[in-house]
């Protein structure tokens, strides 16, 4: 699976990157035919509380899922996206 990992208005760290591949890696569990995932990592006002964004669009064979969180941190916004996602693909798996 091709991840491409994208932040907007500041750089990414490693460790946030890799954190990000290894979550959206377990997503293969549910839907082994995903093919590619687009992340796209926004910080809107810099000062504010709850203001960090994470979306993420999947396309896999079954069809395209996206899913965008808002939280204190990147990780728990990526955290609440994946949740998401897996709703969305078991659902879909289910009709």
């Amino acid at each position: 699976m091709n991840i491409q990992i994208q932040s907007l208005h500041f750089s990414a760290t490693s460790k946030l990157k890799s954190f990000l591949q290894k979550k959206i890696q377990k997503l293969l569990i549910v839907d082994d035919s995903i093919i590619n995932a687009n992340v796209y990592l926004k910080l809107e006002k810099p000062e504010s509380y709850d203001n960090k964004i994470v979306d993420v669009k999947v396309h896999s064979k079954m069809g395209e899922y996206f899913a965008s969180k808002q939280s204190n941190s990147f990780e728990e916004s990526t955290d609440l996206v994946i949740q998401a996602l897996r709703k969305q693909i078991l659902k879909s798996k289910g009709k």
